[in-house]
C-alpha cells in the first residue's frame, strides 16, 4: 500500500543506465537552476526600499545608484563563475575549487557557507512568494506560514521526482514570470517617456521611525540588495546536470541568466524610482510599481501570481544545489555517506528531504517573515564567491595554459570585487 502510493506520487524507479536522458537542456536548465536569481528582484528591490525609506525622499533617490553598483558586481561574477564553469565541468563550484586550491579548511568554509546560503535562498524564496499573493490579496496575510509550508511540500515532491520533471515543471512559471514582467517593464518605459518622471520629494513616505541619511544607512542597503546575486552559483554547481556538451551549455546558459537578472533588476528601481512608489507596510515595492502602472486590473494579478510562481520555484535553485554539494561532501567523508546516494529517480533524495525539513523549520520558527530571513543572507553566499575566485586565481597560476594570465586577471578582479562587497556585507551587519 505504502509503495504503491510512494509510486503514484514520487514515480516509478529509473535505471541508472537511463542517467543521460535525464539531462536538462538549455530552456529545461535555465528554468531548473536560475529561479532564485531571476526572482531574487523581489526581496532584493524590497531591502533596498526598507533600508532607505527610513531617511524619506532623499534617501530613496540612492536606489539607482546602488542599483547600479550591485549589478556591476553581478556582471563581474558573472564572467567569473563562466570561467569556473569551463575550468572545473564536473560541478562543485565553490567547494570544489576552494578545496583543491586554497586547501581543505577553506573548501570546507565554502561548502558550509553555500549550504546555509541554500538554505535560507528556499525560506526566503517561499516567503516572498507568500508576501507577493498576500500585497494583492491582504486577508492571506495572517496565513503566510501554512501557505508557505504548502509550497515547500509541493516543491519537495517536484524535485523527489527528477531532475528533468523539475525542470519541465519549473519552466511554465519561470517564463510566465519573465514574460509578463518584462512586458510590465516596457509597458512602464513606454508610461514613462509619455508621462516624464516624478521627483521623489513629492513622494508621500510612511516613515514609522525617521532616521538621518548617513553612510551607513547607505551600506546598509547595499548589502541588503546584494541578496540579488545569490543563485547565480548554482549553474556552476549543477554542470553535470546539462545535455553535452555540458561546460558550453552551462556557460551560455549563464550568461543568459546574468543579462535577465540585470534587466530585471534596473528596470524594476528604474521605473520605482522614476515614478517616486512607496508602498504601504503590508505591500512589498514590487505590487505597489505594478499597481501604479497596471491598476486594480486583471494585467496586475497576472503579474502578482506569477511572481508568487517563480519565488516558489525560486527554492528549486536550492533543491538542485543542495543535495548535489550534500552528495560531494558526504563522498569525502564530512557528512553522512547517505546524502551521497541516488534514489529510485536519480536524484540525491536523502539531501531533499534534509532540506525540506530544515526550511520547514526556519519558516515556521521566523513565522513566515521574509525580512527576519534576510540579516545573514548575503554573508554565505559572498563568502563562498570570494574563495571561490580566489581559489581561481590559483588555478590559473598553476594550470597556465592558452590565454591563462587573462583568465587569471579576470577572477582576480572577481575576488576582489566579491572580498570588498563581503567587507561591506559584513560590516553592515556588526554595526547593526
Amino acid at each position: 500500500m505504502f509503495e504503491r502510493l510512494r509510486r503514484i506520487i514520487i514515480g516509478a524507479p529509473i535505471p541508472t543506465t537511463r542517467g543521460e536522458e535525464r539531462q536538462l537542456n538549455k530552456l529545461q536548465a535555465l528554468a531548473a537552476f536560475s529561479p532564485d536569481a531571476l526572482s531574487s528582484i523581489a526581496y532584493a528591490n524590497q531591502e533596498i526600499y526598507l533600508g532607505l525609506v527610513v531617511a524619506g525622499s532623499a534617501a530613496l533617490s540612492l536606489a539607482w545608484p546602488i542599483g547600479l553598483a550591485i549589478t556591476g558586481v553581478l556582471f563581474i561574477v558573472a564572467l567569473s563563475y563562466y570561467q569556473t564553469i569551463h575550468a572545473y565541468p564536473n560541478g562543485g563550484g565553490s567547494y570544489v575549487v576552494a578545496k583543491e586550491n586554497l586547501g581543505m579548511l577553506p573548501g570546507l568554509i565554502a561548502a558550509a557557507a553555500l549550504l546555509v546560503d541554500y538554505l535560507l535562498t528556499a525560506a526566503v524564496s517561499l516567503t516572498a512568494g507568500v508576501d507577493a499573493i498576500a500585497s494583492a490579496f491582504p486577508l492571506l496575510f495572517p496565513y503566510r506560514v501554512p501557505i508557505a509550508l504548502g509550497l515547500l511540500i509541493i516543491i519537495m515532491l517536484i524535485n523527489l521526482r527528477g531532475v528533468r520533471e523539475s525542470g519541465i515543471v519549473m519552466a511554465i512559471p519561470v517564463y510566465s514570470f519573465l514574460i509578463s514582467f518584462l512586458l510590465m517593464l516596457g509597458y512602464g518605459l513606454y508610461r514613462l517617456m509619455l508621462e516624464g518622471a516624478t521627483s521623489m520629494a513629492h513622494a508621500v513616505i510612511p516613515v514609522v521611525s525617521p532616521q538621518s541619511l548617513t553612510p551607513f544607512l547607505v551600506l546598509h542597503a547595499f548589502a541588503a540588495g546584494c541578496t540579488a546575486l545569490t543563485g547565480i552559483e548554482a549553474i556552476s554547481n549543477g554542470v553535470p546536470a546539462f545535455r553535452p556538451p555540458q561546460a558550453k551549455n552551462a556557460g551560455r546558459t549563464l550568461g543568459v541568466m546574468a543579462v535577465l537578472m540585470g534587466l530585471l533588476f534596473l528596470g524594476s528601481i528604474g521605473l520605482t524610482q522614476a515614478f517616486a512608489i512607496v508602498a504601504s507596510p503590508q505591500e512589498t515595492i514590487l505590487s505597489a510599481l505594478a499597481r501604479r502602472l497596471l491598476g486594480q486590473t486583471w494585467p496586475y494579478y497576472v503579474v502578482q501570481f506569477t511572481t508568487l510562481f517563480i519565488l516558489t520555484v525560486a527554492a528549486n535553485t536550492s533543491f538542485a544545489g543542495f543535495p548535489r554539494l550534500s552528495a560531494i561532501l558526504a563522498r569525502d567523508g564530512f557528512v553522512p555517506r547517505q546524502l551521497s546516494a541516488l534514489g529510485d529517480r536519480l536524484v540525491f533524495s536523502n539531501g531533499i528531504v534534509l532540506l525540506a525539513l530544515a526550511t520547514g523549520a526556519l519558516i515556521t520558527l521566523f513565522e513566515g517573515d521574509t525580512h527576519a530571513l534576510i540579516p545573514l543572507f548575503a554573508v554565505g553566499a559572498f563568502l563562498a564567491f570570494t574563495l571561490s575566485q580566489a581559489g581561481m586565481v590559483l588555478h590559473w597560476w598553476r594550470a597556465r595554459g592558452r590565454n591563462w594570465f587573462i583568465k587569471m586577471m579576470t577572477n582576480g578582479i572577481g575576488a576582489v570585487a566579491t572580498s570588498l562587497t563581503l567587507s561591506v556585507i559584513g560590516l553592515s551587519k556588526f554595526l547593526e
